[in-house]
């Protein structure tokens, strides 16, 4: 009987927590889990210690690869499993932000955002208000990729070399 009172005490705090706790809380943490509230394709959002980052417009921290600087898509097949391409239809993203925002065409077809000429991702393995990605090393379709978080200041984060996560999805 104490086992099952425990686990729904756990269960009704793992709720809670998904639905964003309860009440008026001033707390930063809670802020920084907020999706973006713009219609902007890219904004500038302020996440815990990956600081001042580029989101989308659902609040999804935006990443880079050190393979696809100059534009070339390389993240193609499974690599879309972890790394969701952020596209839009036609050719103007929007958003206030500093560097150039463009569009390069997929293999596929379809429009992906650029910053500084290099495409952007979001990571399918964290929600909004979250920066886990940085710093990932993996490698898809025989290419080694190692992911960055973009920065306000137009470049990306430091890759934590010390990272669990550093080459745990290669597919």
């Amino acid at each position: 009987m104490k086992k099952l009172l425990i686990l729904a005490g756990i269960v009704a705090a793992l709720a809670l927590a998904a639905c964003g706790g309860g009440g008026n809380s001033s707390d930063d943490s809670a802020a920084a889990m907020a999706p973006a509230t713009t219609s902007d394709t890219v904004a500038i959002k302020d996440i815990g210690d990956a600081g001042r980052v580029l989101v989308d417009s659902n609040g999804q921290a935006l990443y880079t690869s050190d393979k696809e600087a100059g534009g070339a898509v390389m993240c193609t097949g499974g690599c879309e499993s972890f790394w969701m391409p952020l596209t839009i239809d036609g050719n103007s993203p929007t958003g206030s932000v500093p560097g150039k925002l463009g569009v390069v065409k997929r293999p596929d077809g379809t429009n992906e955002v650029t910053y500084n000429g290099t495409p952007l991702y979001s990571f399918t393995q964290e929600g909004p208000g979250e920066v886990t990605g940085d710093g990932v090393s993996d490698a898809f379709n025989g290419h080694q990729f190692t992911w960055s978080v973009v920065t306000v200041g137009g470049g990306t984060s430091s890759p934590d070399t010390s990272s669990s996560g550093s080459g745990g999805y290669g597919y």
